[in-house]
């Protein structure tokens, strides 16, 4: 019987495409994975991945073993999160994903009312963008900013995060629009809708500076270096900022909590999720109001 372990790394080269992504996915590094899949391939005898100099290709058996190894780290995940749903109550660990936004600046501010309430629960928060899967373990509960579409999930809509420009105070064009020049996001964001509203605000003036995060628009915008599309409970009490007006539309985003729906009446796992629905709900800049 070949490693189940070497499964798991063949299954992430092949979701990656390559060595390095894979490595990125699983946190190790290139060499522990080009290990790993060469060890599978000599315990099966098989060759499933040819490796190419940017990318891996998967052979016919490889495209084979994968469909059959996906099958089997779900059984393995519903095994799992059977028996975390079976657990004693407010006991274990569970893992929650949600925007770099909402944890730096919200979320970590109530993990101590957390703790206190729930003793037994050990909660591990990261911040993240991209869309992780509920149905592999790479969490137990999400926060999004976009609706989960992963179909064993389920959602819940908590709140609504609005969003302003905002200018440093001392920033030499505060009142004067025609000068303004703006902090946008980068390349990676073309058609993400924070960056298409800013874009649409701005038209056809300059981007003084490109920057990934947000936390980055705010300190960028603190200094001066421009307008910036933020957060209005991120940006509208610091001292720094002045929020300007503008002429457009408004704009928000959803905030949606999703669980895997084998997960949902665990009761570490609903300890979560009811404090995040009360934590929300008690900030009235999230408030729903559309």
């Amino acid at each position: 019987m070949f490693d189940w372990e070497n499964i798991r790394y063949f299954l992430a080269v092949a979701r990656t495409g390559t060595l390095s992504g894979a490595a990125r996915s699983l946190k190790v590094d290139h060499a522990t994975v080009s290990r790993r899949l060469s060890a599978l391939e000599g315990e099966i005898k098989t060759r499933l991945i040819e490796r190419q100099p940017k990318a891996c290709k998967l052979t016919p058996i490889g495209q084979r073993v994968l469909e059959l190894a996906q099958e089997m780290e779900e059984g393995a995940y519903a095994i799992e999160r059977f028996l975390d749903a079976s657990r004693s109550p407010l006991s274990g660990k569970v893992t929650l994903s949600a925007p770099p936004m909402l944890v730096a600046n919200f979320l970590v501010k109530h993990l101590t009312v957390f703790r206190h309430a729930n003793p037994g629960v050990q909660l591990s928060v990261s911040g993240e963008t991209r869309q992780v899967s509920l149905s592999r373990r790479e969490a137990d509960v999400v926060l999004r900013l976009t609706r989960p579409e992963e179909p064993t999930s389920v959602v819940r809509k908590l709140g609504r995060v609005t969003f302003g420009l905002y200018a440093s105070k001392d920033y030499p064009h505060l009142h004067d629009p025609s000068a303004w020049e703006f902090i946008a996001y980068d390349a990676g964001f073309v058609g993400v809708s924070q960056q298409k509203w800013l874009m649409n605000i701005a038209g056809k003036r300059p981007i003084a500076c490109e920057i990934s995060d947000i936390n980055g628009h705010l300190v960028a915008a603190r200094a001066g270096a421009g307008v910036a599309g933020l957060p209005d409970f991120l940006a509208d009490t610091d001292a720094k900022l002045q929020r300007v007006p503008y002429d457009g539309e408004a704009f928000s985003r959803d905030i949606w909590m999703a669980v895997h729906e084998d997960l949902r009446r665990s009761p570490q796992i609903r300890a979560v999720m009811d404090f995040l629905l009360k934590v929300v709900a008690e900030n009235p800049v999230f408030a729903d109001n559309g």
